[in-house]
């Protein structure tokens, strides 16, 4: 019985020190506690991180614009619209010479002072102004007639520098309008308003007399600087043409009623550069929606801010869809009957 017993208690031994082995696992309550705990710390760690990740970037733009009419209204409109649907951040600082030429410098030098990341410059004598002011914040324009001329780029395919945008040009659109006047509504003389100061009218001008000329009609051109002189000056106008075209001159548009008022109550047929003039009174055009190009300089904006493109790899565009359309309010008030393939009126 002895015996039995120390055998008993040697075997009972070996099993304790059995158990004693087996508490020994990797895989003890301790160590899973312990790698449970990593995983939270990674977690927390991850957490952190992403708390830490910096906000979306701000940008700023500045913006400066000649004066207020619809056309340049539409045109910001339609920037506006490009940089909110690519979901930028932007603080807006916006300045209007509001139709004189002379505050163009003083608003370059304040965009540049208060350290925008891009300008936009919606006319000719703007983005002039601002590309004079600097070369190291990019620029992107719209309604300027010749991006070339003006000497904002180098070439439409190549701008070169820190200057790119949309032109509001459409090289068919003078020339096409001319024919208009000489085949559909059998003109003679056309009478120009314009403001002889601004090299994106001047530039219109001469297209416009070039293609007159090949056409067998004259054109007649009054100048103006400001948009108070635009009533006179069409009115000087009437007895010596038939009828008249108001190009995208910034100073004249601006004062478009006044024109309007002259041709209709002289029953002249006056054709315009753009749609907001013709919804503004004016017969018809061959033209484009300002809206479009400003979105598309727009577009131009963001790819300089968000991808950092530079604006000299970015080819300057001109108009899509050009077409012609008619304001048949203004055809019955001359006493002029649409055709059907006038495209009657605007959509």
């Amino acid at each position: 019985m002895k015996v039995n017993l120390n055998k008993l208690a040697i075997l009972l031994f070996g099993a304790m020190l059995m158990l004693a082995a087996c508490g020994t696992s990797s895989n003890t309550p301790k160590e899973e506690g312990q790698n449970q705990g990593g995983s939270q710390q990674e977690e927390n760690q991850n957490e952190n991180e992403n708390k830490n990740e910096e906000p979306a970037q701000k940008f700023k733009i500045g913006v400066t614009q000649i004066v207020e009419h619809d056309s340049l209204n539409a045109a910001f409109d339609g920037f506006k619209k490009a940089i909110e649907d690519a979901g930028l951040d932007v603080e807006w600082d916006v300045q209007n010479a509001l139709g004189e030429p002379n505050n163009n410098p003083t608003i370059a030098t304040n965009l540049v002072n208060a350290g925008v990341d891009l300008i936009f410059a919606n006319s000719t004598p703007s983005a002039q102004s601002v590309a004079s002011e600097t070369q190291d914040i990019p620029i992107v324009f719209t309604s300027v007639t010749d991006a070339v001329g003006a000497e904002l780029v180098e070439s439409m395919e190549k701008p070169g520098g820190n200057v790119t945008g949309t032109i509001d040009n459409h090289p068919d659109a003078i020339p096409n309008t001319m024919k208009f006047l000489k085949e559909e509504l059998d003109a003679k003389k056309v009478g120009m308003v314009f403001n002889s100061g601004e090299q994106n009218s001047r530039a219109q001008v001469d297209t416009a007399k070039k293609a007159a000329e090949e056409l067998g009609i004259t054109v007649v051109e009054a100048s103006v600087s400001t948009s108070a002189e635009v009533k006179q000056a069409t009115e000087s106008l009437l007895g010596q043409v038939d009828s008249l075209y108001i190009i995208t001159d910034n100073t004249v548009v601006s004062a478009l009623d006044s024109v309007v008022d002259v041709a209709n109550s002289n029953k002249l047929p006056l054709m315009v550069g753009e749609f907001d003039s013709v919804r503004n009174g004016g017969l018809g055009a061959y033209g484009f929606e300002y809206y479009d190009i400003g979105y598309e300089a727009g577009q131009m904006a963001v790819k300089i801010l968000k991808d950092g493109v530079k604006p000299a790899d970015i080819p300057a565009q001109v108009p899509q869809n050009l077409k012609l359309v008619m304001n048949k309010e203004t055809a019955e008030t001359i006493g002029l009957e649409i055709k059907d393939e006038w495209k009657a009126e605007l959509e």
